[in-house]
């Protein structure tokens, strides 16, 4: 099957005018806290300018290691509206939120997840990384919709307009996925750690982590060599690092099983080289579509 030719970005509708809370952001009126980089872009996406929207979580810092400052304990005590990730993913975060007196949504509430590969890992009850299957994210974008709905309610149908182009896009580049991972040589993906999971299930592929759901889960020297044994058996092509976790691991087995690496965006959160080339959700997942197509031999 060939894939489409892919759309342009500006055209997509994925590419927004979003920029992060403190200097030069956004000044609506509405405030809002988000926990990390997805649930920040929904929040800008749905919100425009009636909302003025805190990250949590910095350029380049991995938000399983969110600590947070006193500054942040308040903006979440205060803000009208609090979005975040549960299931252990931010155990600050969700501490924080018991004192929050704005409305405050769990995204991963409503949402099919599953639970960890292996099982309960260092307080996960869940695999929070929803945001990297489109159809899921699109189903939180409109859970972030409903959230500044009820504390705007006279705001509601400029929310609800917002949250429906952004969806829609969302719901184009799924489509992309579904035509571009179609038809591939292997189906087999190889990542750092284990992030991959809903995407690799609504798409037909399977993942295989070095490390857990938390990226910082030290592999065994057991597991490596199965992986190594495994990529070499299976004829995979790449192993995938991502932008926020050191690579040497991966780097490591690639070289042992004479394989190449690649990076596979987590969409966890950007570094300040990634917002000032103006990535964002749009952008990365397009990225990370043409990166396992070259991995994955697909046609």
């Amino acid at each position: 099957m060939l894939l489409p030719a892919v759309i342009g970005l500006a055209v997509l509708g994925l590419v927004g005018t979003s920029c992060r809370s403190g200097p030069g952001g956004s000044s609506g009126s509405l405030t809002v806290v988000a926990a990390f980089y997805p649930v920040f872009e929904a929040a800008e996406r749905v919100g425009g300018a009636l909302v003025d929207v805190t990250d949590l979580t910095a350029p380049g810092v991995e938000p399983h290691d969110l600590e947070l400052t006193p500054d942040q304990v308040e903006a979440i005590a205060t803000a009208d509206v609090v979005l975040y990730v549960g299931a252990g993913f931010q155990p600050g975060v969700q501490d924080a939120v018991g004192d929050a007196r704005g409305v405050t949504v769990d995204l991963l509430a409503g949402l099919p997840t599953v639970e960890p590969p292996g099982g309960s890992e260092q307080g996960l009850t869940a695999d929070p990384h929803v945001w990297l299957d489109p159809e899921l994210y699109a189903r939180m974008v409109d859970e972030v919709r409903y959230a500044l709905a009820t504390a705007a309610p006279d705001d509601a149908s400029t929310f609800r307009s917002n949250a429906r182009s952004f969806t829609d896009a969302i719901s184009r580049l799924a489509d992309e996925y579904r035509a571009g991972l179609a038809t591939c040589q292997r189906t087999l993906i190889v990542t750092n750690h284990a992030a991959f999971g809903y995407l690799a299930s609504e798409y037909g592929l399977t993942q295989e982590a070095i490390s857990g759901v938390a990226p910082d889960a030290e592999p065994s020297a057991q597991r490596l060599a199965e992986l190594r044994d495994l990529v070499q058996r299976r004829g995979i092509t790449t192993i995938f690092t991502e932008d926020l976790v050191s690579p040497k691991v991966a780097e490591t087995l690639a070289e042992e099983a004479g394989v190449r690496t690649a990076v596979l965006h987590t969409l966890e959160g950007l570094t300040d080289e990634e917002i000032a080339a103006g990535d964002d959700y749009g952008s990365q997942m397009q990225e990370n579509l043409s990166t396992l197509r070259t991995a994955l031999g697909c046609s």
